[in-house]
């Protein structure tokens, strides 16, 4: 028998927070079957496998067998229980290259390093079939040289959201693709993300739960306290600087649920400044006057999204194994942002100490 289980949901490509783009299998074989080497075995029993894709998810280690790793030229045995953890198969047929700039802050036969920028979508999907940074991917990797194992589809193994900037990973291989799925998998992948909260967050912490679609309202998601309603998902928090009404924090992800950050800092009563799915988007904190109303307009103007960027990844090279981090700055809109707010907050002070 064959169970899949999918780390990830078929969405509108404008809510994507960090989706893990990958899925879990676990086979029980039948008592029946005759020995076979395993590659060959997979190769039947899972749908869009590819021998070479089987063969490279063995060589990272992504495939078990009665919980051990194994080689190519195992022999699957009757009752054997094997998992595996593969790269999510692409779902639309046809992608149009399109020459659209990019911040590509590494590159080498292998992966590829994008810094996005806020607004733009991650993969092609329903309203978004141009325009999205697998558009501009296809049409670079389609101007490189051709590499062994190279395919005319860049690898996705996750995503940000449409409105989130900072750092995504592409693998340019299929040999890299099951290596990156399975870090992502074992959540050994460094991924760090800055973040403007409301409200005066008094000490650093870690928010834990079962995330899932919200029951009224499907685009967002909502915080559950059992497994059956949603997936668990771990973010730890770290308070980077006090600005009286908001705060600056570091979040470092564990799991990378759909909008995780954002229903995480939500239900602590600390959304996301300027997060419109997630009441971010009023003013929740701070005086009644008009001057600061039109302050908190003007800094929804300078960064008119959720307050959120991926600036760190960090991670295992897949043909080197060496651990490789990448950190980017703050983009124009949230750093400009963020300079009124520390602006406002010494202010502030200076007239407290009056």
């Amino acid at each position: 028998m064959v169970y899949f289980c999918r780390m990830t949901e078929q969405m509108g490509s404008q809510d994507q927070e960090e989706q893990e783009l990958f899925e879990h299998l676990r086979i029980e074989v039948d008592k029946g079957q005759a020995l076979l080497r395993i590659d060959k075995y997979l190769m039947n029993r899972v749908e869009n496998a590819t021998r070479s894709k089987i063969q490279h998810a063995i060589e990272a280690g992504s495939v078990m067998v009665n919980g051990k790793e194994i080689k190519a030229s195992y022999k699957v045995r009757p009752e054997d229980v094997i998992t595996l953890v593969l790269p999510d198969p692409p779902r639309d047929n046809e992608v149009y290259p399109e020459n659209i700039p990019l911040d590509i802050k590494y590159e080498d036969d292998d992966v590829l390093i994008v810094n996005k920028e806020a607004g733009m979508v991650v993969h092609p999907g329903y309203n978004n079939y141009t325009g999205t940074l697998v558009n501009a991917l296809t049409y670079h990797i389609q101007q490189l040289p051709q590499l062994p194992g190279n395919s005319d589809r860049p690898g996705l193994v996750h995503r940000i959201d449409k409105d989130t900037s900072g750092l995504l990973v592409i693998a340019k291989n299929e040999k890299s693709m099951a290596f990156l799925a399975k870090q992502f998998f074992d959540h050994s992948i460094t991924r760090k993300y800055i973040a403007l909260v409301w409200g005066d967050l008094k000490e650093d912490g870690t928010i834990t739960g079962y995330i899932g679609r919200h029951l009224k309202d499907r685009r967002i998601m909502a915080m559950y306290d059992s497994e059956d309603k949603g997936r668990w998902s771990v973010t730890h928090y770290k308070v980077l600087e006090r600005l009286g009404y908001v705060t600056l924090i570091e979040c470092q992800l564990e799991t990378g649920r759909t909008h995780q950050i954002r229903t995480h800092m939500q239900s602590i009563g600390h959304p996301l400044f300027n997060d419109a799915m997630y009441g971010g988007d009023k003013i929740l904190k701070g005086t009644v006057f008009s001057k600061y109303k039109q302050f908190v307009d003007n800094c929804f103007n300078l960064l008119p999204r959720q307050a959120l960027h991926a600036q760190v990844l960090g991670f295992i090279h897949p043909t080197s194994k060496e651990n490789i981090y990448f950190e980017v700055p703050y983009p124009e809109d949230f750093r400009l942002a963020l300079e009124k707010w520390r602006g406002y907050a010494a202010n502030s002070m200076a007239v407290e100490n009056d």
